[in-house]
């Protein structure tokens, strides 16, 4: 039989919010497991700018959570490598005259956010992970089955190589699949969107002007996120978000015609669409864990929680639940509460569920209004954007909450 190894936390899933809270538990003096099914080795990020060289996911990162990755090191080898910060934010609804810009001016910010590559963000926090003592990473290694110890609150894990791991706290930080929420018996509300998202990236005729575009059709959002460019090029990511039943026969299109399509849909805003690199889709599901947090155990991330799309706030609101997480393990460490006990995470899920609940019923709103064709409802919500954007201080305080500091 395989020896056990004990640990204060074990995280299951070194991606972006797994490989970010083992880092920002390390230091303090706990023991630490990351534990992720894929190859942790170093892998180069290539360097050309150009279509074919881009990761087709992208996450909107706010200044709230650009704080917290400078806070864990991880910053400045994203920084180092390519990231484009965004100024502006142009929404406008395609059935009607209604739109609202959004500057970085108007809340005296350098940017409201940056745009950054889904594998530089993994592969910084993953620098800063290879570089902590305390962090002990389990490469290729699956999940095959996690228990409770002698009925108590310590947690048991067992890997498919045979290796055995005892931890007072497991998290799941493994994705909106998340084997250790099923495993544990985590009950959740969830539902079909009945959209699929396109992702990729295409090359435009003119600079995207650091602004983030978004159009609202009634088939679901388009948006032109910026990226970084050279020798004139200019490349955006964009993530169309549409009915299941339109999406295979543009998967279908050659180059071209997607190009002009995607054009066509966004109105030629940033002039003609080039060129466009491989194209991926994936469905679009709610899904909100019931509870967070069992004794011994705490979901983060999209293992909690994975909302819409269309702000762009899934990574955020992910992030703000590794921030919380961490400090109050931390905080109980020092009073010499174990990680595990079924107090200190209520506090976790008490700080977080109420705003995950809050941004993801303001997404689904956005969602069903803008899909609503009725001639009354167009003319209010065209009105209501209008109206928003005139009115300063309101205004404001949406800025502030997008970029996580409202």
């Amino acid at each position: 039989m395989a020896d056990t190894r004990h640990f204060d936390v074990a995280i299951i899933g070194a991606g972006i919010a797994g490989s970010a809270l083992a880092k920002a538990l390390s230091g303090r003096g706990l023991a630490i497991a990351l534990v992720e099914a894929q190859s942790l080795a170093p892998s180069q990020l290539p360097a050309e700018l150009d279509l074919e060289h881009f990761d087709p996911r992208v996450s909107a990162i706010t200044p709230r959570s650009k704080s917290l990755l400078e806070d864990l090191g991880a910053w400045q080898s994203i920084a180092a490598y390519r990231q484009c910060a965004y100024r502006h934010m142009t929404v406008w609804d395609a059935e009607g005259t209604g739109g609202i810009e959004f500057d970085c001016a108007d809340v005296n910010a350098p940017a409201l956010g940056h745009i950054v590559e889904n594998r530089a963000i993994v592969s910084a926090l993953l620098e800063q992970v290879a570089g902590s003592a305390d962090i002990v990473a389990y490469s290729n290694a699956r999940l095959q089955d996690c228990s409770r110890v002698d009925a108590g609150a310590g947690m048991r894990v067992q890997l498919e190589d045979g290796a055995v791991l005892e931890a007072d706290l497991l998290v799941a930080a493994d994705g909106a699949l998340s084997r250790v929420r099923e495993m544990m018996g985590f009950s959740t509300r969830e539902w079909d969107y009945g959209h699929r998202a396109i992702v990729t990236t295409v090359q435009v005729e003119r600079s995207h002007q650091d602004t983030c575009w978004q159009r609202f059709l009634t088939s679901g959002p388009l948006a032109f996120l910026p990226l970084p460019g050279e020798d004139g090029r200019n490349y955006c990511s964009i993530v169309w978000s549409l009915r299941d039943d339109l999406v295979d026969d543009l998967l279908a299109l050659d180059e071209r015609a997607f190009c002009t399509e995607l054009e066509r849909a966004f109105e030629g805003s940033l002039g003609a669409v080039l060129h466009c690199a491989p194209r991926f889709a994936f469905p679009l599901r709610q899904r909100h864990a019931i509870d967070y947090v069992q004794a011994g155990v705490a979901l983060v991330a999209d293992a909690a929680h994975t909302i819409h799309p269309l702000a762009g706030q899934g990574i955020n609101l992910g992030l703000q639940d590794v921030a919380v997480l961490a400090e109050e393990v931390l905080a109980g460490h020092a009073r010499g509460v174990s990680p595990g006990r079924l107090e200190l995470l209520r506090r976790y899920q008490r700080r977080r569920k109420g705003e995950n609940l809050l941004m993801m019923a303001a997404m689904d709103g956005f969602k069903a209004l803008f899909e609503q064709q009725a001639l009354p409802l167009r003319w209010l919500r065209n009105a209501g954007m209008r109206g928003v954007g005139q009115m300063g201080p309101i205004k404001q305080q949406l800025i502030r909450r997008a970029m996580g500091v409202g």
